[in-house]
């Protein structure tokens, strides 16, 4: 292709960047090279003679420039690629589009917002074994597909910001999801440590398809040799790509079985290597890239596309720090979000908007409602009830048998307990008392909820308090045992101590105390009031409308 009408630039010239600059040189496309290192920019500037530069924003800057090729590390992708596409950039971005499918999800709709080209470089779905496997599935030249494996083994370059899982499945993960035209149904990883005990340097990765289909793929920078190897299992031939042989790329084998006696016999066959095209498959997607930019074609990897391997890369991911536990895919995704750290198990049920944090733990047979907020190292035990815009900060424990109702607060370390006299040697789960926090209340960092009491309505108990009886509506307590010094109206401003008929300075609404009670006084009876004041003998004089 004639790249000289479309100029773009490249962020990023080192390991696999530089592969990026010479084929865009070569296909006259080239126009900027982007590094923070001076070394390579003399090296680019010596051997092409293009402009150079350490800073993104004089490319940016450039109206000429219509398209940014990322190749820096994994976790610079999200916010490099982000800074392009808001500056009217069509943008490819080496494998993986992010390191979460969050952040991908937020390129892919930015993308789309802005009508801007998104392209990822999943690179194997450009090559000519790969595209050549596509179509003898197609076909059914291999029979019903049963089996994929794929190694991906070399002593490489060890990564600090990504473990081998994210650094080099990517390329099978995104070639196997091609090829089946499916998205696994489940996902479990198992991987091993033995550099950096927080990075995974081999993973070994299953993948079930709802077609029946099962895969391997088996990673790792701490091998020997290069091995770069894809078999795929037909019910009529086997196919094996190896990306390291220069000749014998793609293989297929008529290997079959017999049953002989009621127990099977392989036969082996010696295999007739497949002629390709003598192709570089980064300069297909090179151009692949460019000629979307001219046509505004949606690219074959495109965000979508890499949003699917994302998924695939979290779940196994997920699985990893869970001990190998298989991850399921294709649920429908949660509308609430919890931190990856935090545990939610089973059977638990949380509304949409709610916000989960670190190292939470949201337990079976539990109800969150909509729009919470649990902070760092909180519990929701099994059978605990939480209404809507429910905020329960850090270190607290919701035991079961306690219920909070809509816009309840609860402060950062206090206590609520659901046994009386506790004892380590005995259970008294049959024991467990109900607590009801009211609608609205607000219970201070440090204070202590005895269990089997009422927190009246936008009741608001000080901190360090421990209440032991039941809290009227709008009762303001202090102290150990809780005492009520005052009352608190709906906005939490204090109404004044000595008046019967209090008016609240702060936002005006109107309230009666008789006999240890507090009311609010509806809009209608103040409206009545307005109009008809011979009608009302209970709303003071002074009322402001």
């Amino acid at each position: 292709m004639d790249g000289k009408s479309t100029k773009v630039a490249v962020v990023g010239s080192g390991y696999w960047g530089k592969n990026l600059v010479r084929n865009f040189y070569q296909l006259g496309a080239l126009e900027y090279v982007c590094d923070v290192r001076q070394e390579t920019l003399k090296e680019s500037l010596t051997q092409y003679q293009v402009k150079t530069t350490c800073n993104l924003d004089s490319i940016l800057d450039d109206p000429e420039i219509r398209g940014v090729a990322i190749a820096t590390p994994a976790a610079q992708h999200y916010e490099l690629a982000r800074k392009c596409l808001l500056r009217g950039k069509d943008v490819y971005v080496e494998k993986p589009l992010a390191l979460s499918v969050r952040e991908g999800k937020q390129l892919v709709e930015l993308a789309d917002g802005c009508g801007r080209i998104l392209m990822v470089g999943h690179i194997l779905e450009y090559h000519p074994a790969i595209l050549e496997l596509k179509r003898l599935i197609r076909e059914g030249h291999l029979g019903r597909i049963r089996y994929i494996y794929s190694s991906r083994l070399n002593l490489g370059k060890l990564r600090t910001e990504e473990n081998i899982l994210w650094s080099f499945a990517p390329h099978d993960i995104s070639a196997i999801l091609f090829l089946l035209d499916e998205v696994p149904t489940c996902a479990c990883s198992n991987g091993g440590s033995y550099i950096d005990p927080q990075i995974f340097d081999t993973t070994l990765t299953t993948c079930d398809f709802k077609s029946g289909v099962k895969a391997h793929i088996f990673v790792s920078w701490l091998h020997p040799f290069k091995e770069q190897k894809l078999t795929i299992v037909g019910g009529k031939k086997m196919a094996v790509f190896d990306d390291t042989e220069a000749e014998r790329k793609l293989t297929l084998y008529s290997h079959r079985v017999d049953w002989l006696d009621r127990i099977p016999v392989a036969h082996k066959d010696g295999g007739q290597v497949l002629p390709l095209p003598k192709e570089e498959a980064l300069r297909r997607e090179c151009e692949h890239f460019l000629q979307c930019i001219e046509s505004r074609e949606t690219p074959r990897t495109d965000g979508k596309s890499a949003l699917r391997v994302l998924q695939v890369l979290e779940a196994c991911e997920h699985s990893l720090r869970n001990g190998g536990q298989a991850v399921e895919l294709g649920k429908q995704e949660p509308t609430y979000h919890a931190d990856p750290t935090a545990v939610i198990d089973e059977g638990c049920e949380i509304g949409e908007g709610t916000k989960i944090w670190h190292f939470s733990h949201v337990m079976s047979g539990s109800r969150l409602g909509k729009h919470c907020n649990l902070g760092q190292n909180v519990v929701i035990s099994p059978g605990v009830k939480i209404g809507n815009n429910v905020k329960i900060q850090n270190n607290v424990s919701v035991y079961t048998g306690v219920e909070l109702e809509d816009d309840v607060f609860c402060g950062p370390s206090m206590v609520f307990t659901n046994v009386i006299n506790p004892r380590s040697h005995i259970v008294r789960k049959h024991e467990y008392q109900r607590t009801l926090v009211r609608q609205g209340a607000s219970i201070g960092a440090n204070a202590t909820v005895v269990c089997g009491v009422t927190l009246g309505r936008f009741s608001f108990i000080g901190a360090g308090a421990v209440v032991t009886s039941d809290v009227p509506d709008y009762a303001l307590m202090v102290g150990v045992p809780a005492r009520q010094i005052g009352w608190l109206c709906y906005c939490g401003a204090r109404l004044p101590d000595s008046a019967t008929r209090p008016l609240c300075s702060s936002c005006g609404r109107q309230y009666s105390i008789e006999n240890r009670i507090c009311t609010e006084f509806s809009m209608a009876e103040i409206e009545l009031a307005r109009i008809q004041p011979e009608a009302s003998t209970v709303l003071p004089d002074r009322i402001t409308i």
